[in-house]
């Protein structure tokens, strides 16, 4: 059925939205894709659906070649299945929780291991039926602190999650494997830059994890890669080799120095060039050991404090301390709480009170770039004095190390040595192996060959499938608006009436019926608009071919243009159809 403009259901608009922070949502509101309902959730309006609904079956169709099965699930779900995995309290304000009205407790699914789990555990008993992988496309709902960049991150999104049960480890390899090349085509048909590295489990659990980023300078996500070997890595993931231990036997004792209205890094290495100047170079905030206080708010609601030692020319990177902190989640240490803890010098802090304090309540944990035998400069737990050549082990100790700092720009491969590069990308898919963490929980087992039970080990698949609208649209558009894959467009070509006049209707009639009988998908634009209103709507919806009935028509010739070169070429119009055919199915 062709799709007249003139009774779609679309409203374009010429301004950016108000709170459009990045280009995909800019451009997916203005096309009349999307409309926002509330912060983080979304109303598809019918061109944004036809293109999540391409989306969806480039997926169904990839994973029905591994065999994997579709199910359903309800995305309103019962807190028992949660609370025997521990994450009920684990998920904490991000689970949008409610009652029934006999005060029961519920909740709206962020994702559905335990449902998975339970299915499998009520119908399958023996070993014949595996292996098996079930998969859903569904809504998911998670009470995002800070939605943001329209469907990048909202509230509310579909998401593909599918499970593998199989008897050993050996199994769950090979459905991991098979996933990986699924999603590999996947991605690859969606069109889009992307780049597969090394992940953390997080709150899933299980060992071996990567995942799927689209190249993105929106990506919330920071990912590294060797620039000899094929090492690549999310940053969380990245584990920074402890330095090796130096000599410290020339190195002075350490001494207390004074060193006014000196609360910042580059105020104290000013200070230490102007007043103890070193004769081998000049300090730098490398020389420096800076000791970050932050909370922890655990599961179930205690708080702990952590105090974190690294160089002074390295910030603590939140998303690194996030994951390696997992399930509790990261506070900051305020005003407050320093009023409350006088020893605490703000600015001044130094592992000797740290000791103190971790005798009793704080934890401390050195950056792995802390090397045993280092010597640094560091807070002397006074206003204004910092102690110098503090050697690390012979003076202080902490009480292990976490990989927390920032990852940089020409960091060490931790592969080969090399230098790391670092880039930004967008989460479109993460693969886990998740082995027996929720079959244990939830007594998943199997009667094996020799008639013995036997817990199943699984795997987690999921793929961001609204999330992949955004990321395509980021991936592919110009500054006039989208430019969409053609097996992702909401139409293959779109036909403007460029004119006025009898013969230039019917003409475009006579071309959008034809490539309509041969399953061609085709906009009519037929409004009673301007031509430059036309123009505008058809670069800005982005559909991959516009042919343009006009002036031409006296000519015997229309114009078809290719939307992602810019290319125009007359065409006669006895020939239009079998060469629109032809770039339609040329992809």
């Amino acid at each position: 059925m062709i799709t007249r403009l003139s009774t779609l259901f679309l409203r374009t608009l010429r301004e950016d939205p108000a709170d459009a922070e990045v280009a995909s949502h800019r451009l997916l509101v203005r096309a009349g894709y999307i409309r926002r309902a509330a912060p983080g959730i979304y109303s598809w309006l019918p061109l944004g659906y036809r293109v999540l609904r391409n989306i969806e079956k480039i997926i169904r169709e990839e994973m029905d070649a591994i065999g994997s099965q579709e199910v359903h699930f309800p995305a309103l779900l019962p807190r028992e299945p949660y609370e025997a995995t521990g994450r009920w309290t684990e998920y904490g304000d991000n689970l949008f929780r409610l009652k029934d009205r006999k005060q029961a407790d519920y909740l709206l699914g962020p994702t559905h291991e335990e449902m998975f789990t339970l299915l499998v555990k009520d119908i399958v008993s023996s070993y014949k039926s595996l292996p098996l992988s079930l998969y859903q496309i569904q809504t998911k709902y998670r009470d995002e602190a800070r939605p943001r960049a329209g469907i990048l991150r909202g509230r509310e999104f579909v998401m593909k999650d599918s499970y593998s049960f199989d008897l050993d480890d050996a199994g769950l390899q090979a459905a991991y494997d098979r996933h990986r090349e699924a999603y590999i085509r996947i991605f690859d048909r969606l069109g889009l830059r992307y780049v597969i590295v090394a992940a953390m489990s997080g709150a899933m659990g299980g060992s071996e994890s990567e995942e799927f980023l689209a190249d993105a300078e929106v990506g919330e996500d920071t990912y590294v890669r060797c620039t000899t070997c094929d090492y690549a890595a999310n940053v969380e993931a990245v584990a920074v080799p402890t330095d090796a231990p130096v000599d410290a036997s020339a190195v002075p004792p350490a001494h207390v120095e004074d060193t006014p209205d000196t609360p910042t890094i580059e105020t104290l290495v000013a200070a230490l060039n102007e007043r103890f100047p070193r004769t081998d170079r000049p300090w730098a905030a490398r020389d420096t050991l800076k000791n970050v206080l932050v909370l922890l708010r655990h599961p179930g609601g205690s708080v702990e404090p952590l105090a974190i030692g690294v160089p002074g020319d390295r910030e603590i990177d939140p998303k690194r301390l996030e994951a390696q902190v997992a399930p509790a989640e990261v506070e900051p240490f305020t005003e407050e709480h320093f009023a409350a803890n006088p020893s605490l010098i703000k600015g001044y802090i130094g592992p000797e009170v740290l000791g103190a304090y971790r005798a009793g309540a704080i934890r401390y944990l050195l950056d792995p770039h802390v090397a045993e035998g280092s010597a640094w400069v560091t807070g002397a737990d006074e206003p204004g004095r910092h102690v110098i050549d503090l050697v690390a082990g012979r003076d202080f100790t902490a009480d292990g190390t976490i990989q927390a700092a920032e990852v940089r720009d020409g960091d060490p491969c931790p592969v080969c040595g090399n230098p790391l590069r670092t880039a930004r990308g967008i989460e479109m898919g993460h693969i886990f192996q998740l082995g027996r963490k929720y079959a244990d929980a939830l007594g998943l087992q199997v009667l094996d060959e020799n008639g013995k039970l036997v817990t199943v080990t699984m795997g987690s698949y999921g793929v961001g499938v609204s999330r992949a609208v955004a990321a395509v649209a980021e991936n592919s558009h110009d500054d006039r608006g989208l430019i969409w894959p053609r097996e992702l467009a909401p139409a293959d070509v779109h036909v403007v009436i460029a004119g006025k006049g009898e013969e230039i209707t019917e003409v475009a009639e006579l071309i959008s019926g034809g490539l309509d009988r041969t399953g061609v998908r085709v906009f009519l634009d037929d409004r009673n608009a301007s031509v430059g209103v036309k123009f505008t709507d058809a670069e800005l919806l982005g559909v991959p071919t516009i042919c343009v009935v006009g002036r031409g028509v006296a000519g015997g010739v229309v114009e078809v243009r290719d939307r992602a070169s810019g290319s125009k070429r007359e065409v006669p119009i006895a020939e239009i159809t079998e060469r629109l055919l032809e770039i339609v199915r040329a992809g």
